[in-house]
């Protein structure tokens, strides 16, 4: 892993959150050792599969240069991944936290506190997540050898494999097509930054940007990790009917970060959704059973589980998350719809061609914006 660096190195102990979600997170369901060995297999054919269907699709066509591993992980390597690109992202914010934290009751609170209670904190957040994610495209991390990834700039695909069977348990659906199902959707996002190299870093930018514009108070950041890490627990709040409060990102808004937040949310409402799309559009020629899938998956999403798991999904804005698939999917059919597949790939042509979160809501202003323009 890279290292934070210069004075903000204690900020957060990273290696103790890897240890404490580690140690937190909940064990997979049941398998034996030939029926993991059969899974890990099972899912890397997907994966691989899931390429030409994707790309035949999509009409995408992908940049070897850029091209980057798929890795079938269980829930501690997610972990381990996830935190190095935190480590990497989060670089300029916890920067500027340090420079607070000699001023001020906040930050000589949290210098009482310290890394490694921020570490314990992050990692509680860690675990609770780790149980809960399929597959991600992880973009930011740097390559290392325990976590490969593309040549240039890093970047992998992530298949969590005991989570993928434990929901294929809980819904009570074909194994073999549940997890080609989910591969497409994952190897739609591989697709996209593959396929389109200026996405990552116009990715980073804006994050970098929207930290660079922090007037963070870290004794807020430290609350709500505090106030996560207590429902955790299985704390109660103060208040009976607390939702859960304002999410990590939303505490943190100057206006000029509400505007960086509008089109970060339009790009990833058009990459979820496309993935989406694509995911639908793919399944019934190779998923027989997608229909019987997809409304069952839906069900689960739209029912989210308990009191505090709602909680939890508002503090670390994955309801913001849920709303992106359903937004951008809707986007994306409205798009392909009146101008079809190569029509809307002019999405991709450069960070101009992005939909505006506006946009996002109202497909046809794009269709006249981007198409009017490149068409006059």
């Amino acid at each position: 892993m890279t290292s934070i660096g210069g004075a903000a190195q204690g900020m957060v102990d990273w290696n103790l959150a890897v240890a404490t979600a580690t140690r937190l997170v909940r064990p997979g369901p049941e398998v034996s050792r030939d029926e993991a060995r059969a899974i890990v297999a099972e899912l890397r054919r997907h994966a691989k599969s899931s390429e030409e269907h994707v790309r035949s699709f999509t009409k995408m066509a992908t940049d070897a240069a850029h091209d980057t591993p798929v890795l079938v992980v269980d829930r501690p390597g997610w972990v381990r991944a996830n935190v190095a690109g935190f480590r990497e992202v989060l670089k300029p914010l916890l920067e500027k936290m340090h420079e607070r934290r000699g001023g001020g009751a906040g930050g000589a609170m949290l210098g009482a506190v310290g890394g490694k209670v921020t570490g314990v904190e992050l990692g509680m957040l860690l675990s609770f997540l780790a149980s809960r994610v399929l597959g991600q495209y992880e973009t930011f991390a740097p390559p290392t050898k325990e976590l490969p990834g593309s040549a240039v700039g890093g970047g992998r695909l992530l298949l969590v494999a005991p989570n993928i069977v434990h929901v294929e348990r809980e819904l009570d659906v074909d194994p073999h097509d549940f997890r080609l199902w989910v591969c497409l959707h994952e190897e739609t996002h591989r697709t996209q930054f593959t396929g389109v190299p200026w996405l990552r870093d116009h990715l980073e930018g804006e994050i970098q940007s929207f930290l660079g514009e922090t007037e963070v108070d870290p004794m807020t950041v430290l609350e709500r990790f505090r106030e996560a890490a207590s429902a955790l627990a299985g704390n109660k709040t103060d208040r009976e009917d607390d939702d859960g409060g304002p999410s990590l990102v939303e505490i943190v808004q100057t206006p000029a970060q509400r505007e960086i937040l509008g089109r970060l949310t339009a790009v990833m409402s058009l990459l979820e959704g496309h993935a989406d799309f694509v995911m639908d559009g793919v399944g019934p020629d190779v998923v027989p059973s997608v229909g019987e899938i997809r409304e069952k998956f839906q069900q689960r999403r739209a029912k989210g589980a308990s009191r505090l798991d709602m909680a939890l999904r508002k503090l670390l804005g994955l309801d913001a998350k849920l709303r992106q698939y359903r937004d951008g999917e809707r986007f994306v059919r409205a798009v392909v719809d009146e101008v079809g597949m190569d029509g809307f790939n002019r999405v991709w042509t450069s960070p101009n061609t992005l939909p505006t979160k506006s946009e996002i809501a109202k497909p046809a202003d794009w269709v006249a914006r981007v198409h009017r323009k490149a068409d006059s």
